[in-house]
């Protein structure tokens, strides 16, 4: 299912969907490695209690994601679900990559032990194993930038957070 995630990317490509293209290129290609590349590949993580909270939070950020676009496609989506749409990301996002990041820390030692993808990666002067290490470096700045974006899309979508009137004014 994660592979055919590659349709949102093409949606925001070609404009059916306001969210353009970098940003779900980023989070697909982020997934689907880690699914395809590291825990389709690597059995001794995929028992970890990580991957079952990172799997269990991408499920519920789309749980929510989902009902959210198709209710406002129909004109008809209620406060509640935008409000969760929201702000549900601010505890669900960080927690799947916490578990993203170990998942793939405790994948590095397999990785060098078995010369993963040694094929692959023979054209390039750099194996899979330093390959993702860098991406281990770069992944909390690239999570980042999308972590900021959603938090600009909750203050154009949910507006500026209401100050309480102070009791001088009141009285």
């Amino acid at each position: 299912m994660q592979t055919a995630a590659v349709l949102e990317v093409l949606h925001g490509a070609i404009g059916i969907v306001p969210s353009g293209f970098l940003s779900p290129l980023m989070q697909w290609s982020g997934r689907t490695h880690f699914i395809l590349a590291i825990v389709g590949q690597i059995r001794e993580v995929q028992d970890s209690p990580w991957l079952s909270i990172t799997l269990a939070a991408w499920s519920l950020g789309e749980m929510i994601r989902y009902p959210h676009y198709a209710f406002t496609c129909l004109g008809r989506c209620p406060y509640w679900l935008t409000y969760l749409r929201y702000t549900g990301f601010i505890m669900i996002y960080p927690t799947g990559l916490v578990g993203e990041l170990l998942i793939m820390y405790k994948a590095l030692p397999y990785v060098k032990e078995r010369n993963l993808y040694a094929n692959f990666f023979s054209v390039f002067p750099f194996s899979y194993y330093s390959f993702l290490w860098a991406v281990l470096l770069v992944y909390p700045f690239l999570w980042l930038k999308l972590y900021l974006q959603l938090f600009k899309q909750r203050k154009s979508k949910l507006g500026k957070p209401q100050k309480h009137q102070s009791k001088r004014k009141r009285m």
